[in-house]
C-alpha cells in the first residue's frame, strides 16, 4: 500500500485510528451485553462508552506499551484503562484477543467491499454509456490477434459489462461470507462468556454470529474474499489489455485520453503511450498475488495459531486499496476513451473482404458443394488476398473479385449470390438481441 496507488476513502478504513475505534466499539458493545446479563454493572458499561467514546486514542502511547508487552491488544486495553479508569476492569470479560482482531478485520473487509461495490457501480455505468454510444460502430473481431469477422465496439463493451456484473455478484457474495463476528473466548467454547454476547455484538457491528469458531474465525471465508478480489482484478486487466492493443500505432482504433500538457516520453516528444492501462495490468498482478497467501491461511494449527496474522496485516489493506484504485482508474479510462470508428472500418477493409469468408463457405455448402471442397475453394482465393496484403500492408487483391473470377466457385454461386454474402450488416444483425440480454434493453 503506497500513496501513489491509494485513495483516502479506502486507506482510512485501514488506519490505526479506524482500527482502534472498531476495537473499542467491539469491547463496548460486549460490555453492554454483559451488563444486560448481569455479569458487570450497568453503570460500568455506561462509563466505558462515555469515556472511551469521547476519547482520541493515542497511537504513540499504544505503540509504546506494545514495545513492552509485545502484545497489541493488551497494549490497547492498557491505554483504554488509562482513559476509562477503574471500570476498565470489566472490559474484555471472558474474551480472547482473536475475538477483537477477527471481528475488527471482518468489519474492515465489509467496509472495503462496500467501497469496491460503489467503484464497480461507477465502472458499470461508464461501460454501459460507452457501449450504447458505440452499439453500431462496426469494428473487426480478432481471434489469435488476427482479423476474424466484424463485431461492433459496443458489443466488446457489452461483454465487459456482463463480466463486471458477474464480478459484482461475486463480491456481494464474498462480502456476505466474510461478514461474521466471533466473541467466543479461548478456543471458541464460550466457556467464560455467554453466546448472547456474541449475538449482540454481531448485530451492533452489522455482522452475523459465526456458527462455530475455534479461537479464530475460519479462514476459508477470507480466502474466498481475496480470491474474489483476484478475479475482479483479472477482469480489470482483460479490459485494460484490450485498450492497450487497440492503441498500438498499427491499430489505433481507440486510445486513452491524452491531456493537454501530458508527455509520453522523456526522450521522444511524439509518444502517446497507454500508461494508464499498462499501470492497471501491473496492479491486477499485485491483487492476484494476494489470493494465494489468503488460501494458505486456511490451514491453521488446531484451534488457532497466528501464522495468518502477519499475512492479513499486509494483504487486507494492500489488496483492497490497490483494487479500489484500479477500479476508479479503469472507470476514468473508459469514460474518456477516444474511439476512432473510421480507423476501425479502415483496418477491417485492409484485408480486401476476407472477413466474409465464412459466409461464402456456407453458401457453397448450401448450394451443393462438399464442405472440404468448399473450404478449399474459399481458402485458395483468400490466400491470394493474404499474399498481396503481406507485400503492401493493405490487400491489393480484392476477395470479391477473386471469387467472381473463379470458375469453380461460379459453378455453385451466381454473382448476385456471392455479392449478397458481402453484406456487412449481416454480421452485426443480432447486436440488439445481445444488448437486450446484457442490459435488459436494446
Amino acid at each position: 500500500m503506497i500513496p501513489r496507488y491509494s485513495r483516502s476513502e479506502m486507506t482510512d478504513i485501514w488506519s490505526p485510528e479506524s482500527k482502534f475505534r472498531i476495537w473499542f466499539e467491539i469491547e463496548a458493545h460486549a460490555c453492554d451485553a454483559l451488563a444486560e446479563l448481569g455479569v458487570i454493572p450497568k453503570e460500568a458499561a455506561k462509563t466505558i462508552w462515555e469515556k472511551g467514546g469521547a476519547a482520541t486514542f493515542d497511537i504513540d502511547r499504544i505503540d509504546a506499551i506494545e514495545r513492552e508487552t509485545r502484545h497489541d491488544v493488551i497494549a490497547f486495553l492498557t491505554h483504554l484503562a488509562e482513559i476509562v479508569g477503574p471500570d476498565a476492569r470489566f472490559v474484555h470479560q471472558g474474551m480472547t484477543s482473536s475475538d477483537v482482531l477477527d471481528t475488527c478485520l471482518n468489519v474492515q473487509l465489509v467496509k472495503a467491499a462496500d467501497l469496491l461495490l460503489a467503484d464497480m457501480d461507477a465502472l458499470l455505468a461508464a461501460i454501459k454509456r460507452r457501449a450504447f454510444e458505440h452499439k453500431d460502430t462496426v469494428t473487426i473481431g480478432r481471434s489469435h490477434g488476427i482479423h476474424a469477422e466484424p463485431v461492433t465496439f459496443g458489443l466488446k463493451l457489452a461483454q465487459a459489462y456482463a463480466e463486471f456484473e458477474r464480478n459484482r455478484a461475486r463480491l456481494v457474495a464474498a462480502r456476505a461470507e466474510v461478514a461474521t463476528c466471533a466473541i467466543s473466548g479461548a478456543v471458541g467454547t464460550f466457556a467464560n462468556i455467554d453466546p448472547r454476547v456474541e449475538e449482540h455484538v454481531a448485530k451492533a457491528m452489522g455482522l452475523t454470529a459465526e456458527p462455530v469458531s475455534t479461537q479464530v474465525i475460519p479462514r476459508d471465508r477470507h480466502a474466498m474474499f481475496f480470491a474474489t478480489l483476484a478475479v475482479v482484478a483479472s477482469s480489470v486487466e482483460r479490459l485494460a489489455t484490450e485498450v492497450r492493443h487497440l492503441q498500438r500505432t498499427e491499430v489505433l482504433e481507440a486510445e486513452e485520453y491524452f491531456a493537454p500538457g501530458q508527455k509520453g516520453s522523456s526522450a521522444m516528444p511524439h509518444k502517446r503511450n497507454p500508461v494508464l492501462t499498462e499501470n492497471l495490468t501491473g496492479l491486477a498482478r499485485m491483487v492476484r498475488s494476494f489470493a494465494l497467501p489468503a488460501m494458505e491461511n486456511v490451514a491453521l494449527w488446531h484451534e488457532r495459531d497466528i501464522s495468518h496474522s502477519s499475512v492479513e496485516r499486509m494483504i487486507g489493506p494492500d489488496a483492497t486499496v490497490t483494487l479500489d484504485f484500479a477500479l476508479v482508474r479503469l472507470t476514468g479510462v473508459i469514460d474518456k476513451l477516444l474511439v476512432y470508428p473510421e480507423r476501425m472500418l479502415g483496418n477491417m477493409n485492409r484485408l480486401g473482404g476476407l472477413v466474409h469468408s465464412q459466409r461464402i463457405l456456407l453458401a457453397l455448402t448450401q448450394a451443393g458443394a462438399q464442405r472440404e471442397d468448399a473450404y478449399r475453394l474459399v481458402q485458395r482465393n483468400a490466400m491470394k488476398v493474404w499474399d498481396s496484403y503481406q507485400v503492401a500492408g493493405s490487400a491489393s487483391v480484392d476477395f470479391l473479385e477473386q471469387l467472381l473470377a473463379d470458375a469453380d466457385v461460379r459453378k455453385y454461386l451466381s454473382e448476385e449470390q456471392i455479392r449478397e454474402r458481402f453484406d456487412l450488416g449481416y454480421h452485426t444483425k443480432n447486436v440488439d438481441v445481445i444488448f437486450k440480454r446484457v442490459f435488459g434493453e436494446s
